[in-house]
């Protein structure tokens, strides 16, 4: 027997709008340290990438484009290594939110942590760290939600 997801942000709504409290404060941070809003959709859509969130990929490809990023550089984005699309400021971001989500060994979390230190300010780092955090809460949300991607 399968049962329907039970959709958990509507269960639960007490719980969800905390969560898009702590999504608009982490809003905030990101705009305080200057990370830009491509950037930052680009985190997002990284995270999603690899959790495997559908309902997150078609939002933040959404929002991604509506700040202006390219389909070109959303579509290379899973390959960020092995193009030049991306610059060092992108570049370590990135790897910092993909450390956040899949938490590699200490010792290889380190190099991530050293790389983006020197490419991005404090401010920054915090910034990124905090939108990979919130990003990972609304994957597993939608996951377990099973929520549906819509046209």
């Amino acid at each position: 027997m399968d049962l329907p997801h039970i959709y958990i942000d509507k269960q639960s709504p007490e719980a969800y709008r905390a969560l898009g409290g702590v999504a608009a404060a982490v809003s905030d941070t990101a705009h305080g340290a200057d990370l830009p809003r491509i950037l930052v959709e680009l985190i997002n859509l990284r995270v999603s990438q690899i959790n495997g969130c559908a309902f997150c990929l078609e939002l933040h490809s959404r929002r991604a484009i509506a700040a202006g990023e390219t389909v070109g550089r959303i579509a290379t984005l899973p390959a960020w290594r092995e193009t030049e699309l991306f610059d060092e400021t992108e570049r370590a971001a990135l790897l910092l939110a993909e450390t956040v989500t899949t938490l590699p060994p200490h010792d290889v979390a380190e190099i991530h942590y050293e790389r983006a230190r020197a490419a991005l300010t404090d401010d920054q780092v915090s910034a990124v760290i905090w939108v990979a955090i919130a990003i990972n809460a609304f994957n597993r949300v939608s996951i377990l939600s099973r929520h549906p991607v819509r046209q």
